[in-house]
């Protein structure tokens, strides 16, 4: 992968080298320069993930994507940079009810520095990371923006949040390494199922300098320290646009649909 222009992208400036400050750099930068965003799917664009259509969506496109386009792109430069990764498949229960079980649909990625093993993850939506985390058990772990935690049922792992105040549990994953086939399988999943929150329903995130920005719908939310800040309704496809446009840093797709999309979210 030609590192360069991923650099550019996201304002990377340093010496990059398979080092813990160098992971720690690219971990922030990343998702503030590269937003969640699922209008692919609510265009009924296909989402791939070879690396040829990461790199022309996300970098040369300046689009947005979902957790396979952003943790793929970033498995993709470490794994450039020399950073010994394992690809893992996580079970996301954030904001979800205890009695229903989701599929392994969010990919993680494992790193290794000097024994220790950190916990990456660029495409998370409005609780993305934006540090690696140590995948130690029990310890809170402060970001630039909240605390996270890591807990151990068994041989499974728990990531928490600490959200408002809050402990709340974000997604559990184990330490099973996954296939470029097994990432397929969750994306086409995620893209045609019908009940598919990607299928249905505008979501984009982007975390900024000490807060975050999430929209849903047509509801914009504004945390700061973890805290809400902020919570509006956007009445207009202009305003949608524009929105998405200048506070979320994405470039819209010249997609004959958009138009209709925005105005029938925002009049939901």
């Amino acid at each position: 992968m030609k590192l360069k222009p991923y650099f550019d992208r996201i304002g990377f400036r340093g010496r990059a080298k398979p080092d813990l400050a160098t992971l720690q750099a690219l971990h922030r930068l990343h998702p503030t320069a590269i937003p969640f965003e699922n209008l692919s799917t609510l265009l009924g664009e296909p989402v791939r993930l070879e690396s040829e259509a990461l790199e022309d969506k996300l970098i040369r496109r300046r689009r947005g994507g979902y957790c396979f386009e952003h943790n793929a792109l970033f498995q993709s430069v470490l794994e450039t940079l020399g950073f010994e990764l394992v690809p893992l498949a996580a079970r996301v229960v954030w904001n979800r009810d205890q009695s229903y079980v989701n599929p392994r649909t969010h990919m993680v990625l494992l790193a290794a520095l000097g024994g220790t093993r950190y916990l990456c993850d660029v495409g998370f939506g409005g609780a993305t990371l934006t540090a690696p985390l140590e995948l130690v058990p029990g310890l809170d772990q402060l970001t630039p923006h909240e605390v996270f935690k890591i807990n151990a049922i068994g041989d499974i792992f728990e990531l928490q949040i600490n959200f408002g105040g809050e402990w709340r549990a974000a997604y559990e994953f184990d330490l099973q390494p996954q296939r470029a086939i097994d990432y397929e399988a969750m994306n086409h999943f995620v893209q045609t199922w019908p009940d598919s929150h990607f299928r249905r329903r505008l979501m984009a995130a982007r975390p900024l300098e000490g807060a975050r920005l999430s929209l849903g719908g047509n509801e914009l939310s504004r945390y700061e320290s973890g805290r809400l800040a902020e919570r509006r309704s956007i009445a207009s496809s202009r305003a949608l646009k524009s929105l998405l446009t200048n506070e979320f840093g994405i470039a819209l797709p010249a997609h004959d649909r958009l138009d209709s999309l925005l105005e029938r979210i925002a009049r939901t």
